[in-house]
């Protein structure tokens, strides 16, 4: 039984890769609010990733940071702020997570760390920009981290098309808007939590032991077809 550190696991896709981790592993959930179940491999702290002191973790397998923003507006409503704060909570807290807990990490059973990007940092996508700003910068961390560990772990990163989670609700919350959304992806569908849980619980296992500074897209078709 290995153990994994999930970053913002008490909702959406979080959630989603503790309750498919939590069988068969430990898992130390770090989030602002507690997840909603119980299990009894399941540890929880209370913890905001950009202003709290991070708890101290005596050992772990991997790491999944799974924070993330989704602010959509025209360039010129962007305050810098909007860009930073997208930064913050996107990349910031990813390295933050990342400086802590690697000296345990690294000397687990394959090691192996998983960050989020989004469609939108290849797809280019009107009112994204800081988004996918900030979500390259995930990618770009990913590729140099993948490099200096090399010899010592994995990190790999998960780029998801529209999810049915809370963050997207926005772009979800009618029928029509759900509609318009399907029909943009080639494969007619998009995005449950467990689709994405299932892609991290792959590569944080030995089945994925040869790969490291990937971005995976699960993107329905929306950037890889056109049909």
């Amino acid at each position: 039984m290995k153990t994994y550190i999930i970053i913002g696991g008490s909702k959406g896709i979080g959630n989603a890769i503790i309750e498919t981790m939590q069988e068969h592993h430990k898992v130390i959930n770090l989030s602002r609010t507690a997840p909603q179940h119980s299990h009894e491999n399941l540890t929880h702290h209370d913890c905001d990733i950009l202003s709290d002191e991070l708890p101290d973790i005596e050992s772990a397998d991997g790491l999944v940071y799974c924070p993330g923003s989704i602010n959509l507006k025209p360039i010129g409503r962007f305050s810098l702020d909007d860009f930073r704060e997208d930064y913050e909570i996107n990349v910031i807290g990813a390295v933050k997570a990342i400086q802590k807990y690697i000296p345990i990490i690294k000397n687990g059973s394959d090691p192996s760390i998983v960050l989020f990007s989004t469609v939108a940092a290849k797809l280019g996508m009107p009112f994204h920009a800081s988004i996918a700003a900030a979500k390259s910068g995930v990618e770009g961390l990913v590729k140099s981290l993948g490099a200096e560990f090399a010899t010592t772990l994995r990190i790999n990163a998960i780029a998801p098309t529209v999810t049915n989670t809370d963050l997207a609700s926005k772009l979800l919350r009618n029928d029509k808007m759900i509609e318009n959304i399907t029909d943009r992806h080639p494969m007619k569908k998009f995005l449950e939590p467990k689709d994405v849980a299932g892609m991290a619980e792959f590569l944080l296992s030995e089945k994925s032991s040869s790969i490291s500074g990937q971005t995976f897209e699960m993107d329905c078709g929306i950037v890889s077809f056109k049909i």
